[in-house]
């Protein structure tokens, strides 16, 4: 039975829009996102009632490449002999196709293995476009997984197809309410779970089952030698880095609670040097960001920066599967679960923070409109969540509570006092707060909250 694609609709609009004015130009699009975030699946959907060649780039020779690509051509055209001869060179297939000129959609996916196949691939192809496709009905798809690739080779201002592109969208991990939708008919608390173990990452939710409970999941699918999720990271750990073994070092680093630069390079022994270079890759690779108080004016010179793992599964299975494999590896799976369950509720109150301030962008009228969302944190003080409008000089002060227990005032009430350590905007700043809750609120809290404004979230709805 083929899954359901889910959401989506914003980046299929854009592709849609696209093609309904390829009537009159050409168009040459370039999609590009982490790997496994569903950049074919997208492209996939779009185009399965169009006209369409469906080009898949692997890691072969620049021949082999050729031949495939000449054999998805004239298959398209129906031209037995393309398909046996195939072309004597790129140059060759793109006047080819320039003579036909019809409309349809040429996808080249994972372009990064087209050029490292053959260095001068951006070269010819940005020929391709300006002498043969530019005045064309041709729909171009360029899409890739390599982030630092398509951003350097592909998008970069010294990259040979710079400004040829007619159009661009980085493709993103899907948001919490739209990746639920792959378990809809689940509690908020499942789908929370789920979430803190696969993030936004589609490939990842098609592998949980949904006879399945969190822990089912868990053990069935990611706990167990041979799984696709049990490989998975170190899989694009190797697919992606030529050295593996030190970037698995910073990550495990992490994992543990080092978070500023001192400590990660204390604890794996890097230098500082090489520890600044291998997190600027996991960066890239969107897999580490560097995390800054949201009210910081200079953020690139600020010195309060916090690494993190911003990939939800690398960093479930850091914090939770790499120390334990070799209890996994003889089968003992169901005690490192029990260690899981320990150490999972304060696992997921970190997730539930960043999945609130999904909830706060979805939510902005009940406040007002952000220009920035974030964590603050000053000496032995920190605030979940502060978002702010410099405009308006408006802020507002969130906590978020993953807890088996209603919110109640004592929550409220110390949040306001550490709101006071908050030096931001202008005098008689306009302050707004925000309370979060798994659990939901006591009586007290929401007749408290009527009476001062204050916004609650129940899970994720307004309570």
């Amino acid at each position: 039975m083929e899954a359901e694609f889910i959401d989506r609709k914003n980046e299929l609009a854009f592709l849609e829009e696209n093609w309904n004015d390829a009537d009159y130009k050409a168009k040459f699009i370039i999609l590009w996102g982490k790997r496994r975030v569903g950049k074919t699946e997208l492209v996939k959907e779009f185009i399965k009632d169009k006209p369409k060649i469906y080009f898949l780039s692997e890691n072969t020779s620049n021949n082999e490449q050729l031949k495939r690509f000449s054999q998805a051509v004239g298959n398209f055209f129906n031209e037995p002999l393309l398909k046996v001869r195939g072309f004597s060179e790129w140059e060759e297939s793109f006047d080819y196709i320039k003579r036909k000129n019809e409309k349809f959609i040429l996808v080249i996916d994972e372009f990064p293995y087209l050029i490292q196949s053959n260095p001068v691939i951006p070269s010819l192809f940005q020929k391709a476009w300006d002498e043969y496709w530019s005045k064309t009905k041709l729909y171009l798809i360029i899409l890739g997984s390599s982030v630092s690739i398509m951003e350097n080779e592909v998008l970069g201002y010294k990259s040979p197809l710079y400004g040829r592109r007619t159009a661009q969208y980085k493709i993103d991990p899907m948001p919490f309410n739209s990746i639920g939708l792959f378990r809809k008919h689940e509690s908020f608390e499942d789908r929370m779970m789920h979430y803190a173990l696969g993030g936004g990452i589609p490939a990842y939710w098609l592998q949980f089952s949904e006879k399945k409970d969190f822990y089912g999941n868990l053990r069935d699918h990611v706990l167990k030698k041979g799984q696709f999720l049990y490989e998975e990271v170190e899989f694009v750990l190797r697919e992606e880095l030529r050295e593996p073994r030190y970037y698995f070092a910073l990550l495990q680093a992490i994992a543990q609670g080092k978070r500023k630069l001192s400590e990660i390079v204390n604890a794996t022994g890097v230098t500082q040097s090489a520890a600044n270079k291998y997190l600027s890759v996991l960066s890239d690779l969107v897999i580490v960001e560097r995390e800054i108080p949201v009210t910081e004016e200079k953020p690139l010179k600020s010195k309060k920066g916090l690494y993190r793992i911003k990939d939800e599964f690398f960093a479930f299975w850091f914090a939770f599967v790499f120390p334990s494999r070799s209890r996994i590896e003889i089968g003992e799976s169901e005690s490192v679960i029990e260690e899981i369950k320990a150490g999972l509720d304060r696992y997921i109150s970190f997730v539930y923070e960043r999945v609130a301030i999904q909830i706060l962008l979805n939510n902005s009228e009940k406040l007002f409109r952000f220009s920035a969302l974030g964590r603050w944190w000053d000496k032995n003080q920190e605030i979940d969540i502060i978002g702010i409008n410099p405009s308006s000089n408006s802020i507002v002060f969130c906590e978020v509570k993953w807890s088996k227990k209603p919110v109640g005032l004592d929550i409220y009430e110390n949040l306001k006092q550490k709101t006071k350590l908050v030096d931001w905007g202008e005098k008689n700043r306009k302050e707004f707060y925000c309370l979060f809750s798994k659990s939901g609120f006591t009586e007290a809290m929401i007749k408290l909250a009527r009476k001062e404004n204050a916004v609650l979230f129940s899970g994720e709805n307004p309570a």
